[in-house]
């Protein structure tokens, strides 16, 4: 310290040591700046570290699902199949940290709890539950969109007797399962992966359903050594196809509409997609999640598959979706509808008869009493904003971002808020995010920010903020999209909609991955368009 010029520990403080997190500190390293990242978790991983409930896997395909920064980590890693298991992601991720000698520059079993911009010295001030206080010049919140576990606060629930796990929190030593009379609530995306196992393993299993949704098969299998050969030809080709699609994965996207198709055509169109399993239903035809009359024909084709597959029809009217196709997450499965065809597997509407109380023994609803060695709560999480609103950050002005969305969250292309200089939100609200392959909006964000720093290292900059005026544009243009689609129809996790009193604001910007990129792309190339950046004086380097 000199001249009253302060030093910071580190040019960059990132949060989080999953996707974003990990490769965060990969780019930041090579682009010459000094970085640490504070993870809370035992080991790197983010969602997938804690993940481990039984069944979970990723529902973008492998190879589509990766880093596509190192053509040599391409080539060298071998997924095994379609869909990676959550173990064999965390290995892959363990293994990029290793192969890039991250390791060192992250530190385990730490959680950040808050960070403050300092005024004065243009630095922010990162505060950890083990003490640390270290200064940086930037902030990254690589926190996750889905890592805050959403536990409803069920009246009872601290007085049951049995085990309560949620799957977003899974402990890491096996659970046994046989014989166990086991309670799953919640049928979303983690819930249809872990109730056909449990399935299999209990007793018996009571599924408490609030809503129905669409579940279409995965199909995974594994990779042939052809099929991981060609990919691995044309991994380049393959990658730059992925970032012209609209959400960043290939589910053969077709802009016909649907009502110009004959109903013969659609339901071939529909099965055949059916048939290939995975995201591919919802790209049959390019006004599935515009037109709500081209959708109900979508909807229709999955609803006369459940009447298909699940033998008692007064069950299978219960698993039909009332909402249309795509407003919620389009969940992938396997074996699910076909779980309800066990005689050790009850479904139980909540919808009909809400969950009043957890007994000690069991689970109670408004007509019934169900006895459970086991809870398993499948509820999801406090999407997009939950983790970054669980530390305690405060911009310029000592300006709280709690305070500041508390009528939901505000950015700029869903990646920096007004108000808080120098911190950069990874697949932040407002971003393409939970819409699109994430670890390609992730990929996409950390470069477009390291390019940042480094646009201001080399013309003298210490200081970038987004205006108020861009920032209100932007969630203008963001809430503009999507009530022109069928989400507006849902009341969605998309919405914020299954946490009490959360503000109802779509979470993501559904303008398409290729739109987003040209146009973050363009702001950058003409000055960062709707952000001030200002010089400081310089810090002596780190």
């Amino acid at each position: 310290m000199s001249d009253g010029i302060v030093a910071p520990d580190f040019d960059a403080v990132v949060v989080g040591a999953g996707f974003a997190g990990i490769y965060a500190l990969h780019r930041l390293r090579r682009d010459g700046f000094s970085a640490r990242v504070y993870e809370s978790a035992s080991g790197v991983g983010g969602t997938w570290f804690h993940n481990r409930y039984p069944g979970c896997r990723c529902d973008v395909s492998s190879v589509e699902y990766s880093y596509s920064f190192s053509p040599e980590l391409e080539q060298e890693w071998a997924w095994t199949e379609r869909y990676p298991s959550q173990a064999y992601l965390v290995e892959y991720l363990n293994h990029v940290v290793d192969r890039f000698g991250l390791r060192d520059g992250i530190q385990l079993e730490t959680r950040v709890t808050a960070a403050s911009f300092d005024d004065e010295t243009g630095l922010w001030a990162i505060e950890t539950d083990r003490g640390d206080r270290v200064t940086a010049r930037f902030l990254v919140t690589a926190v996750g969109c889905l890592s805050a576990a959403n536990r409803p606060a069920f009246p009872g629930l601290d007085d049951f007797e049995g085990l309560v796990l949620h799957t977003g929190e899974w402990p890491e030593e096996e659970v046994d399962l046989r014989g166990k009379r086991v309670g799953v609530v919640g049928t979303g995306s983690s819930g249809v992966q872990v109730i056909p196992v449990v399935a299999e393993q209990a007793e018996h299993l009571y599924v408490f359903q609030r809503t129905a949704g669409y579940v279409v098969p995965a199909r995974n299998h594994p990779y042939t050594d052809e099929y991981l050969r060609d990919i691995k030809s044309r991994y380049r080709e393959f990658r730059q196809m992925l970032r012209g699609t609209l959400l960043g994965f290939d589910n053969e996207q077709r802009m016909q509409p649907a009502l110009e198709a004959t109903p013969e055509e659609r339901r071939a169109e529909y099965q055949r997609r059916w048939d290939i399993g995975g995201p591919y239903l919802l790209g049959a035809y390019g006004d599935l999640i515009l037109d709500l009359e081209a959708n109900r024909t979508c909807s229709d084709f999955v609803r006369e598959k459940i009447d298909e597959i699940v033998d008692d029809p007064a069950v299978a009217e219960k698993l039909k979706p009332k909402f249309p196709i795509g407003a919620k997450r389009l969940v992938q499965g396997t074996d699910y509808y076909e779980t309800y065809n066990r005689d050790n597997v009850t479904l139980v509407d909540v919808a009909e008869s809400p969950i009043e109380q957890i007994t000690p023994t069991g689970l109670r609803t408004a007509d019934a009493e169900y006895e459970l060695d086991v809870l398993i709560l499948a509820t999801g999480y406090d999407a997009v904003t939950g983790s970054i609103l669980r530390i305690d950050v405060r911009g310029s002005g000592g300006r709280s971002l709690r305070e500041l969305w508390a009528d939901g969250p505000h950015t700029y292309l869903g990646v920096a808020v007004h108000g808080f200089p120098n911190m950069f939100t990874i697949t932040g609200p407002a971003s393409p995010s939970v819409t699109t392959n994430l670890a390609l909006s992730i990929e996409q964000h950390v470069d477009w920010i390291a390019d940042c720093l480094v646009h201001m290292r080399e013309n003298g900059l210490e200081r970038v903020e987004p205006t108020a005026e861009a920032q209100d544009a932007w969630g203008e243009e963001v809430a503009a999209i999507a009530e022109g689609t069928v989400f507006r129809y849902a009341d969605s996790w998309y919405y914020g909609a299954n946490i009490p009193g959360k503000p109802r604001v779509f979470l993501a910007y559904l303008g398409g991955f290729p739109t987003y990129q040209a146009r973050i792309d363009e702001i950058a190339a003409h000055g960062y368009e709707g952000f001030v950046l200002e010089p400081g004086r310089q810090a002596a380097p780190v």
